[in-house]
């Protein structure tokens, strides 16, 4: 059994899990047992970083992914991260990196940056 507090909703209910059943205990809504049930086959999460900005003002661009990726491949999209540099205007949710390491999850601006 694994306990978790299920964080889709601010009622963060006390959960409990079979790794083996995967049978959710203690989830006030339907959302809790998904979450719990992703949670122990393949969790996923956003990452929010930032990336380098070259040829302007600001020197970093803050960026998140557009979708909750696998935790287990958070290192490896921050190294990809880590050799980005942006040097053109962007909007706000403008793609920086398209389908990072194949996931079909892109890098998306989180501000926008304008000479």
């Amino acid at each position: 059994m694994k306990e978790l507090i299920c964080i889709t909703c601010p009622r963060g209910c006390h959960l409990t899990i079979d790794e083996t059943t995967l049978e959710v205990k203690g989830n006030s809504c339907p959302r809790g047992v998904i979450y719990a049930q992703n949670e122990v086959t393949c969790p996923k999460r956003v990452i929010t970083t930032t990336v380098k900005v070259v040829n302007f003002n600001e020197k970093r661009l803050p960026v998140k992914t557009d979708k909750p990726i696998e935790k287990k491949l958070m290192f490896e999209v921050m190294k990809v991260i880590d050799k980005v540099e942006v040097n053109h205007e962007v909007k706000v949710g403008d793609i920086i990196v398209s389908n990072i390491l194949g996931t079909d999850v892109n890098i998306v601006a989180c501000r926008e940056l304008v000479k």
